[in-house]
């Protein structure tokens, strides 16, 4: 019986395709249990620290003082949450875990003034339809600048890639670039990557040229998404990624049981010797964000397509 294809398209989704169709399926299609990592948990408290220093701080007192009291606040609410939880550290652990994204934080105002940035988005969902396909996703933060003109910007607190694989990289960023041109009827005149780890900054200048380029990608990704649905043909991958896959135990190139991905109840019970949560129905429900200062809008609000959204702690697009 041939698979229904996901509602819509995401630089994450288009991204896990390319990197592997079988885990791609696992994950957008069966939406089997992918339990979060140290990394990515601390990565979302890292974000909601900078959300908040944008939101409840106005220019001139976002100092490294107020991130710090943010961090605080964040990581206060964290603790208690499901997926943090799930991580199982000990306080050894859970010291290193905030010191380090404590580091991560204060990062950042090495690569900018925040004091300095006109944000008019943040968090911001945007979601377009491009020649038939739904495209969407979150702008970690959309800059306004005394021009005029949009800047995205994407925070990143892994590891900045090798000169080589920079441009790879940006595919999500320059699709943020296309929804901001499809939706706002404005090209960004740059995309940012901000990696907190070095810190460093990766920057691109979106043409007409390289985001028709995306588009025609993201259109033929979706093209083969649909096929592999139809012919309920999703490949693995073998990679270097495949060593911090959550799918193994189903993965038939990694000596897995294809048939644990069909049954539920043998799904939970490995989840429960994986520690794993238990599968259920998507737990990602977006609390609506706050309205900017009148100052800091476009068009006089914040929303785009009445669906900005400030994504909960524990899930990111």
């Amino acid at each position: 019986m041939p698979f229904d294809p996901p509602r819509s398209l995401s630089p994450s989704k288009i991204t896990a395709f390319r990197d592997c169709a079988l885990s791609f399926r696992f994950s957008a299609i069966d939406h089997l249990p992918d339990p979060p990592t140290a990394w990515t948990v601390k990565g979302t408290l890292v974000h909601s620290v900078l959300e908040r220093l944008f939101w409840h701080h106005e220019p001139g007192s976002r100092t490294i003082e107020a991130a710090r009291a943010e961090l605080e606040h964040a990581w206060g609410l964290l603790r208690s949450d499901d997926e943090y939880r799930g991580l199982g550290l000990d306080d050894t652990e859970a010291r290193a875990f905030v010191l380090d994204a404590s580091v991560l934080v204060e990062n950042y105002f090495r690569i900018e003034d925040p004091n300095a940035v006109r944000a008019v988005g943040i968090e911001l969902m945007v979601e377009a339809y491009v020649d038939g396909v739904r495209l969407r996703g979150i702008i970690d933060r959309l800059d306004l600048t005394d021009n005029g003109d949009l800047i995205v910007i994407d925070y990143k607190t892994g590891r900045a890639p090798s000169a080589a694989y920079e441009a790879t990289k940006m595919n999500g960023v320059h699709l943020y670039a296309l929804l901001c041109q499809e939706r706002l009827g404005r090209r960004p005149i740059q995309v940012r990557l901000l990696h907190l780890r070095e810190p460093a900054v990766i920057t691109a200048h979106p043409t007409d040229q390289t985001l028709r380029g995306h588009r025609r990608k993201a259109v033929a990704v979706w093209t083969a998404i649909e096929r592999a649905c139809a012919d309920e043909d999703f490949r693995p991958r073998v990679s270097p990624l495949c060593r911090f896959c959550a799918f193994r135990p189903y993965c038939p190139a990694q000596g897995g049981d294809l048939g644990l991905a069909v049954n539920r109840e043998a799904i939970r019970a490995a989840s429960q010797d994986a520690r794993l949560p238990d599968p259920g129905p998507n737990r990602a429900n977006p609390i609506p964000a706050q309205a900017l200062p009148a100052d800091r809008r476009i068009n006089g609000t914040n929303e785009i397509d009445g669906t900005n959204a400030v994504q909960p702690l524990g899930g990111r697009e």
